[in-house]
């Protein structure tokens, strides 16, 4: 079992106290950075005005991002998996045929 270690991080100007696992800390402090970094970006563009709109704003940007991200993964996962389905049918039929195989 891991130990749980209280962290201090600082997100706009405001400081919070989380606990997290020892080995998550790296993770926990990059991750209130990167959230201080858009929160603070969102607040300077003076378009949204309150810290609750702005860290649901982040929150928006955030998850797009992810969503984002994940469906390009899917689509190259899609595409490496049907280039291997075809090279393993040509390699099947070469086989089959006993050809020599250009690729």
């Amino acid at each position: 079992m891991s130990e749980v270690n209280r962290v201090s991080i600082r997100i706009l100007e405001k400081e919070y106290h989380v606990a997290c696992p020892a080995e998550e800390r790296r993770a926990l402090l990059d991750s209130a950075e990167f959230l201080n970094r858009k929160m603070r970006e969102i607040r300077d563009s003076g378009k949204v005005v309150g810290l609750d709109r702005i860290a649901v704003m982040a929150a928006l940007n955030i998850a797009n991002e992810l969503l984002r991200t994940q469906g390009r993964d899917e689509s190259l996962e899609t595409g490496v998996a049907d280039r291997l389905r075809l090279m393993r049918e040509r390699v099947e039929t070469a086989l089959t045929r006993g050809q020599q195989l250009e690729f």
